[in-house]
């Protein structure tokens, strides 16, 4: 079968590896029918990882089921799934504890897309083995399209982690959102059809602050500290300034979502800080444990994650197109 395999900045090419194969009856085989970058990736093929090239590249996808063990219950051939980035149990202690990101049987950082925590391949690749499938796979709600929730092995359930307990905690709370992919405007989404009282978006990129308006933010090209100006603020740029900068935008004991990776290292104002009482979580997510939840609000209709979708390309064109510089392109191909 073919993997798509990152092998320099911004080249990527296809790889003939075995097919995978089932190595227990809890496990499962799925192949994407819709897979997208996260914004990671794109930092990745820009040259901005901190992993040496070759691996197999992707964690983002909606797929069919092809083929399950004899002990898997949730799932079964044919259906439309969810596949979270990170590879977790389901019933160790973390796991129970919602820290599927950190999962005690497993080795740590293990995930699809990156050799961290062992080799477990890419999710643009024409197969995928699941381990754990009744633990990890999540069927694709009725009516939802893939091509629209291909994000939500990653970037869509992350955004609603950032605000959406925020802002049931503080209804009609002030959102800052400091950005610079599509997390930032799923978090805009989100946050307005949850009731944020303002959502200001900051990107230096015009058709993102033009995405943005159409979700109900103000927007603008750079950040100008406004202290004390908001109480939820959400930083995906990975730039450590730009962190810097939301964080001193925070009313007292405001809190910051920092979702970006911070590949270089920086200086934060640590007095501002501790003097507002700001409250910093900068998180490996958990997608597993709040999927189900992130994939209600999207069924409901009262989102659109569909219009952060840049391109609808087909799967044979990943070793062209992915490299160029899209917001959110979404790779299909038909499987029975």
């Amino acid at each position: 079968m073919r993997e798509l395999t990152y092998v320099a900045r911004r080249t990527v090419e296809w790889r003939e590896v075995p097919e995978p194969r089932l190595r227990s009856d809890g496990e499962a085989i799925v192949a994407p029918v819709a897979a997208t970058p996260c914004d990671v990736d794109s930092a990745i093929l820009a040259g901005h990882g901190f992993i040496d090239p070759p691996f197999a590249l992707g964690h983002e996808c909606v797929a069919r089921v092809v083929e399950t063990g004899d002990a898997v219950t949730s799932v079964a051939p044919g259906d439309l799934v969810v596949v979270p980035w990170s590879i977790n149990c389901g019933g160790c202690d973390r796991c129970r504890a919602g820290l599927t990101a950190h999962c005690a049987a497993v080795p740590h950082m293990a995930m699809y897309g990156a050799p961290l925590g062992g080799d477990w391949g890419g999710l643009f690749s024409d197969l995928a083995r699941v381990p754990h499938a009744d633990a990890m796979l999540v069927p694709l709600p009725a009516g939802l399209d893939p091509v629209a929730m291909a994000s939500a092995s990653d970037n869509w359930p992350l955004a609603w982690r950032l605000v959406a307990p925020h802002l049931k905690a503080r209804p009609g709370a002030r959102v800052l959102v400091v950005a610079r992919g599509s997390v930032g405007l799923y978090v805009c989404d989100i946050a307005r059809a949850l009731g944020a009282s303002a959502v200001h978006y900051v990107d230096p990129d015009a058709e993102h602050r033009a995405l943005a308006n159409g979700f109900g933010a103000t927007t603008a090209e750079t950040l100008e500290p406004t202290p004390h100006g908001f109480d939820i603020a959400v930083e995906a740029t990975g730039r450590v300034e730009q962190l810097a900068l939301a964080v001193r935008s925070l009313t007292p004991e405001g809190i910051c979502e920092s979702a970006g990776n911070h590949f270089r290292p920086g200086e934060l104002p640590l007095l501002d800080m501790y003097l507002t009482g700001v409250t910093l979580r900068v998180a490996r997510d958990n997608v597993r444990a709040h999927l189900p939840h992130a994939l209600d609000l999207a069924a409901s209709g009262a989102v659109a994650p569909e219009k952060v979708v840049s391109h609808v390309l087909d799967w044979d064109d990943l070793p062209s197109a992915l490299p160029e510089n899209h917001l959110k392109p979404v790779f299909t191909r038909a499987v029975d």
